[in-house]
Formats: C-alpha cells, structure tokens, sequence
C-alpha cells in the first residue's frame, strides 16, 4: 500500500501545484524546509510573497545549475533566489514577523498529524537532535498551517493519526495536509477527504491504518 503500486499517485511537484491553487493572492507564505520546497516554483507565479525564516522576505525558486549565489541560502542552507522587489531582514525581524502573526500561511513537514490537528514535526521519538528551531514559533505564530508531507513513514505506518506518538511542536494547529495520496483536513474525529489521487479509494487507505472519515 504505502508504495502506491495500486494507485497513480501524485508527484511532489503536483503535490506543490495543488497547494498553489489553494493560496489566496497577497497572502504572506512561510515555506518550511524539506517537502514544503517543493511548492516555492509554483507559488511564484501567483501574486503572493514567500517568507523564509533565516531573513528572506521575497523567496524565489533554486537558482539554475552554476548560477548560485553562497549568499542567498533558505532556511535549510540551500541555494535560493530573490524575486524582484525581495529583501534581507535580521533574524529578530523575521520573527516578529513569525510571532506577530503577520504570516497568513505556514507551509511545513510532519512526522506526524493527529485528527485534532496536532502536529509532530522537530523530533522523532528516542533521536536526539539539537532543538525545535522556529517549528513552534512558525506552528503557533501563522494564521494557518498546512503540512506537505508523504502519507506514509519508512516503517510503512500513516503520518496521520489518532494521537501523536512524537513530541510535539503545537497542538490542534494543522489545518490541512496535503501527500501523494490526496489532501485531508483534521476534523476532530477523523481526517476528512478533501480530494484523492487518480484511483484511490478512501476504504484501502482506512483498511492500513489511515483515520478517514466513511463517506
């Protein structure tokens, strides 16, 4: 199941495509690191403004091969672009950008989503590593946080669940996750199908463990 061998899944860069569509234009988008970067290029090209939280108000898409700049990185040290009209601020600026509530949307990574809403996404549970960095401020500071994520962790179990097994970074914060296998919404005692893939069937994915809402 979790291969998606039965089904034709979506691609990460449709994944990306359907989170552009589902922006509203003026909004102020933080892209996480991770999965979320897979919607940078398609966010460009609607009328919003990208946020990444090491300073870069006006993120842009990775630069071509030989055109990187080692002074224009992401928030996971990767290469990145400055869209025209885009500018640097300090790390206490970001944050009150973060913090003030001035970003409409979060996009971000999970681990894990309970149908609450909470989310799990700094640290695994028994692997140390050296702290949450601004997932929390991000996660409680946005208007409204979406996950891009893969339905599926490498043991084969679903990433949405009853209740969170990992620490977690904010409760009842999630609005909305989109994965290869569709788009859901925690609704309190389930996650609801807001849209599946080409071929998958709601009951095959609650048979392995995902806690769908029975249509």
């Amino acid at each position: 199941m979790k291969d998606g061998t039965d089904f034709n899944l979506w691609s990460m860069k449709e994944v990306g495509a359907k989170v552009a569509h589902d922006v509203q234009d003026s909004w102020m988008i933080n892209v996480g690191v991770g999965l979320p970067q897979v919607a940078v290029e398609p966010l460009t090209n609607r009328g919003v403004t990208l946020h990444s939280e090491n300073g870069i108000v006006g993120l842009g898409p990775s630069p071509a091969p030989g055109l990187e700049d080692p002074e224009v990185i992401d928030a996971g040290k990767g290469f990145a672009t400055i869209v025209a009209g885009g500018s640097f601020i300090d790390s206490a600026t970001s944050f009150v950008l973060i913090r003030g509530g001035r970003l409409d949307l979060a996009l971000m990574g999970a681990y894990e989503v309970s149908i609450a809403g909470d989310l799990a996404n700094w640290r695994l549970s028994g692997k140390k590593i050296a702290g949450i960095g601004g997932a929390a401020d991000l996660a409680h500071g946005a208007r409204r946080v979406w996950i891009i994520t893969s339905l599926f962790a490498n043991d084969g179990a679903s990433k949405l669940v009853a209740h969170c097994r990992h620490p977690l970074t904010a409760s009842g914060v999630v609005k909305r996750v989109y994965t290869e296998y569709g788009i859901f919404e925690p609704s309190g005692d389930a996650f609801t199908v807001i849209e599946l893939a080409r071929g998958v069937i709601a009951s095959d994915l609650i048979e392995v463990g995902v806690p769908l809402s029975k249509i």
